[in-house]
């Protein structure tokens, strides 16, 4: 059986613009802080299991109990997934989101 959450916090050259990003210091690092983007590699957080690769674009921002989700469509399968919006992310992309229709 699979752990539903694998911590693993570590900097990677962003797929789509290039930022070389930094481990966040407090959990997983999923996503690019500078364009907000991310590969899709987890079928759970942070376990490496999926196979798609595909880039997920950010789609929207939800506002729940766990704070700001950033929501992303998969471009290769199509998947939906969340990811908790970090502290160092680009706020002016953070509050873009906020205004989009999903």
């Amino acid at each position: 059986m699979s752990r539903k959450f694998t911590v693993i916090d570590e900097g990677f050259a962003c797929a789509v613009c290039g930022t070389n990003v930094n481990p966040s210091g407090y959990t997983s690092r999923d996503h690019c802080s500078a364009c907000l983007c991310s590969v899709h590699l987890d079928d759970n957080p942070g376990d490496r299991e999926s196979g798609c690769g595909g880039v997920m674009r950010p789609l929207g921002l939800e506002l729940n109990k766990k704070g700001r989700q950033i929501v992303y469509r998969c471009e290769r399968c199509g998947v939906i997934k969340k990811n908790i919006a970090a502290s160092d992310d680009n706020e002016n992309l953070i509050i873009a989101l906020s205004t989009r229709q999903m």
